[in-house]
């Protein structure tokens, strides 16, 4: 096999795959700059970014905790005020 039939070659196979692929309901993501992404659940992803969210803010709070010079009399509010709240 000469390089310019292994070469039509491969261009029929991705040719005959993308028409499969379209025909079939292949992948259906969304094209973003570019790159295609899985279409995402927007329940799940609103749950995700929440999640984030508080997380984010309890990293902060811990932050504030370690490098707070109060005093233990005012770290162990700031822990109970933070269980309290969880709960």
């Amino acid at each position: 096999m000469n390089p310019f039939e292994m070469v039509l070659g491969i261009v029929i196979v991705v040719t005959i795959g993308r028409v499969l692929s379209a025909r079939f309901g292949g992948y259906r993501g969304r094209r973003r700059n570019g790159v295609m992404e899985a279409p995402a659940d927007d329940a799940e992803a609103r749950r995700l970014r929440e999640e984030v969210r508080t997380l984010k803010e309890r990293i902060a709070v811990l932050e504030r905790l370690a490098t707070d010079d109060a005093g233990p009399r005012a770290l162990e509010r700031e822990i109970e005020a933070l269980r309290s709240r969880d709960s």
